[in-house]
């Protein structure tokens, strides 16, 4: 089974409804495959062979997503890149994959030998051959490059296949959305360059629309889930966050029966005021780069196990092993390890990190979590985040739990600094509505918490700082002449990265103090 014939196969099935809408235009099923074929072929006859790598550097768009598939139609090897991210990202990603060409949207000099800007795009898509593009790929050859957040180093290309691809298809309408469908819509909020683009091939197989937002805006999102009657989402939980303060949400008449939320842990206190508004509705995907939405799965029917990513996805293997490879007994602290035909094939040109990371045929995630004698798993925290104050180890994502369950608090990142006592001082950085008050907040962490991992200190910043993933960057490092930022980083996939926040409080230390409030035990 190729890609480009599950395309085929719903232009046939579902012909002329609606598969694609975007800004009050719509494609069909049937025009979505004929585009991605004058596209595939243009692309072929603009001088690119199957195997070559293309980036695509597009906002989220109809356009984006023919791109997508064209590519997978004509053998190219689709290499994933985000709008939100710097040039020097883009730079390192066309140079670290060896791509031969890029599909931008008026990003110039990128040093790619193929650069087709957007009236570029619109004419091959318009004027393409209309023959059908049909090339087949060997179901372990590369189908695309995803990257790595680089939260722990450089980012780094995972390969991804047809396997892997099929294996992900399968595992979303077996386990996350099976009962998508014809008359459904999914609407695609956050970027489809990273999680919600895996949310369109389960919807283009069983006859749904995918309505696409250019950008996420909670108060747009509410207008355009009640007019558009959207029945299915994905969203981050910052997204979720921003959505539950917005103004006009007791208004607003919502039909989800799915959302769907990952990309980054979920704070227990969040989830319960989204099922109070939305109803249990809510199904948690974990997993990472490496094995791209598809570790387990939290079905809305066991969101009473607070705190847990919920069982292994049909078609995927999860334990938990030691620090020998060792697999641990329920209840024990150790690796969450994987399995299965939805992993990565290996790094980009990268075998030894390739084999470090896949040892005895197990993927290891680099996440610390347990598993419960029903089989249900729990995250504790990324290895690489686990502070060690006093001995003890703190894992950052338990503290931030405790700290969003305060009435105002939207964002937390806890973070060690360098102590000479402590080894790592647990230290704490939120965001929140107007008013909050830092010391009542420490008292709340010191009523909550072991006294070795309640934070020695907390500040109060307007916004946590995120990377273009909308991940929280713990450890984004401040630049020279810079005391504040203005929100709290995050990745492409909106999560807050403690590593970048951690370098900027060491970085400003008590500069700024005017525009901050902070509290230190």
């Amino acid at each position: 089974m190729q890609i480009g014939s599950l395309v085929r196969r719903a232009a046939l099935h579902f012909g002329d409804a609606p598969c694609l809408s975007e800004g009050g235009r719509t494609i069909s099923f049937r025009e979505f495959d004929a585009e991605t074929d004058r596209l595939g072929n243009a692309l072929l006859d603009a001088g690119l062979v199957p195997g070559d790598r293309v980036g695509v550097l597009l906002p989220n768009s109809i356009e984006c997503l023919v791109a997508y598939y064209a590519l997978a139609k004509s053998g190219l090897v689709r290499v994933s890149m985000n709008t939100r991210e710097t040039i020097e990202n883009h730079r390192y990603k066309i140079e670290d994959s060896g791509s031969r060409g890029i599909i931008h949207s008026g990003v110039s000099d990128l040093g790619v030998e193929i650069e087709i800007g957007p009236d570029a795009l619109i004419v091959m898509i318009r004027d393409g051959r209309a023959e059908a593009c049909a090339i087949d790929r060997a179901l372990d050859a590369p189908l695309r490059l995803g990257y790595t957040g680089g939260t722990t180093g450089k980012s780094k290309a995972v390969t991804l296949t047809t396997r892997g691809e099929l294996a992900e298809l399968t595992a979303f309408l077996t386990d996350l959305v099976p009962d998508i469908g014809q008359g459904d819509t999914f609407l695609h909020a956050a970027p489809v360059a990273h999680a919600s683009g895996a949310f369109f091939l389960p919807a283009l197989a069983r006859g749904a629309r995918s309505l696409i937002m250019g950008k996420f805006n909670p108060a747009e999102f509410l207008t355009l889930a009640e007019s558009e009657k959207a029945s299915l989402t994905f969203l981050v939980p910052t997204m979720l966050a921003m959505i539950m303060e917005e103004p006009e949400l007791e208004k607003s008449k919502l039909n989800f029966r799915r959302i769907a939320y990952g990309a980054s842990p979920i704070s227990p206190s969040l989830l319960q005021r989204a099922e109070k508004r939305f109803g249990r509705v809510f199904a948690q995907s974990y997993g990472q780069a490496e094995s791209p939405m598809v570790i387990t799965c939290l079905k809305p029917q066991d969101h009473d196990r607070i705190g847990s990513c919920g069982r292994p996805f049909t078609m995927v293997d999860v334990a938990i092993f030691d620090d020998d490879d060792k697999p641990l007994q329920p209840g024990e602290k150790g690796e969450i390890v994987c399995s299965g035909p939805q992993t990565m094939a290996r790094y980009w040109n990268r075998p030894e990190q390739t084999a470090e990371v896949f040892r005895n045929g197990w993927l290891h995630t680099g996440d610390i979590g347990w598993m419960d004698r029903d089989g249900f798993f729990y995250i504790l925290d990324r290895k690489n985040d686990m502070l060690i104050s006093g001995g003890y180890n703190v894992y950052p994502g338990e503290v931030e739990d405790v700290l969003l369950a305060f009435p105002g608090v939207v964002e937390a990142a806890v973070i060690g600094l360098p102590d000479e006592r402590w080894g790592d001082r647990v230290h704490a950085v939120v965001s929140g509505r107007p008013g909050l008050d830092a010391a009542a907040l420490l008292d709340h962490s010191r009523a909550s918490l072991a006294n070795y991992k309640c934070p020695k200190g907390i500040e109060i910043w307007p916004e946590l700082p995120k990377s273009s993933a909308n991940k929280i960057l713990r450890h984004y490092k401040c630049p020279k002449g810079i005391e504040i930022w203005p929100e709290l980083p995050k990745s492409s996939a909106n999560k807050i990265l403690r590593r970048t926040i951690r370098d900027r409080v060491i970085s400003v230390g008590k500069a700024g103090a005017e525009t901050r409030e902070e509290v230190i035990s």
